[in-house]
């Protein structure tokens, strides 16, 4: 899997000496990291999407109130 972070499975786990377990364990790690700091790097796009989806909500809602009254 490619956008997986888990790198190994049980069967793999169980064959592994301590020093390939180790091994696993950090590449784990560091997939998991490098996973974070792209969703950190998006945080001024999310922003901007989330006040520009309440933007439009909002009005849709204002004009729903306006509509039904």
């Amino acid at each position: 899997m490619k956008n997986s972070f888990i790198i190994m499975d049980e069967a793999d786990w169980a064959k592994a000496t301590p020093d390939q377990q180790m091994g696993m364990i950090f590449k784990t790690l560091r997939s998991i990291d490098c996973r974070l700091q792209n969703l950190e790097k998006r945080a001024l796009v999310d922003k901007f999407y989330s006040f520009l989806g309440g933007v439009f909500g909002g009005f849709l809602a204002a004009m729903g109130i306006k509509w039904y009254r």
